[in-house]
């Protein structure tokens, strides 16, 4: 096995892990478009906002895919990493919220 054969299967389970958060993260804010869509607080005013914020995210999860499956796996894991951390922060800040259960007067 190669150096660099040896280094790609240790950053598999990375690249797993980024691109199943940042899946999440796009199914998320997809949700969050299409409640939008219907109680109709996404107008044409603000669409042109979540079709780029859907678009990127959308690349991020597609590019880092590519890039993995072209074995340029550093690459596949920055693009990864734009889309699922803040996911992962938000998550984290959420579960924390509700293991702490903060009085907020």
């Amino acid at each position: 096995m190669t150096a660099s054969a040896e280094t790609a299967t240790r950053g598999q389970p990375l690249f797993w892990v980024l691109l199943v958060c940042s899946s999440l993260t796009t199914l998320v804010a997809l949700g969050f478009f299409l409640l939008g869509l219907a109680d109709g607080t996404v107008s044409e005013f603000n669409i042109v906002l979540w079709v780029a914020l859907l678009g990127v995210l959308s690349l991020s999860v597609f590019g880092g895919w590519l890039l993995f499956r072209r074995s340029r796996w550093v690459l596949a894991l920055l693009v990864l990493s734009l889309s699922a951390l803040p996911g992962l922060l938000a998550a984290l800040f959420l579960g924390m919220l509700w293991l702490s259960n903060p009085h907020w007067q």
